[in-house]
């Protein structure tokens, strides 16, 4: 049974590893458009990140401690206006299961634990993008039940 907890500095070269796990993910799909090997965070900048309470960033951890996923999430508040409703999103900016615990239910429990924290939280919803190039995590959170709010659509100039 694994453990999620706010995410420590002590986890930073874990969640480092993820992070490129993720990256070669969207630049094996989209070498266009993403770098790799790197990672979207400096050390530096994830020391940052953790300490941001408007920006929480969870781990699942096992028995012994080794972090096998992170969730990088983001509050976001829409704002009354004449058009929309003032609404508080939690928004997932990145989830990564370490590869090789990849459908073993890691996912769904980081996945069900953000649903929950959300709704502790006081938000109406919680959103996410996943990349067209990425099918696995997007048949993943299909199976979570979520559902496509909007599609981004693009044309390539080059």
């Amino acid at each position: 049974m694994n453990t999620i907890r706010r995410a420590e500095e002590r986890d930073i070269p874990r969640i480092e590893q993820l992070l490129l796990q993720v990256n070669m993910v969207h630049h094996k799909g989209r070498p266009d458009l993403f770098k790799g090997p790197t990672t979207k965070y400096t050390r530096e900048q994830l020391r940052e990140v953790l300490r941001d309470d408007a920006s929480p960033v969870f781990v699942s951890v096992d028995a012994g401690g080794e972090v096998q996923a992170h969730a990088f999430c983001k509050f976001r508040q829409t704002g009354e206006s004449h058009l929309m409703t003032d609404i508080r999103t939690l928004y997932i900016d990145d989830i990564c299961v370490q590869e090789g615990l990849r459908g073993q239910g890691v996912g769904r429990g980081m996945y069900d634990f953000l649903i929950g924290f959300a709704r502790e939280n006081g938000c109406y919803n919680v959103e996410l993008n996943v990349w067209e190039c990425n099918p696995g995590a997007k048949r993943f959170y299909e199976r979570c039940g979520m559902k496509p709010q909007k599609t981004e659509m693009e044309t390539i100039l080059g």
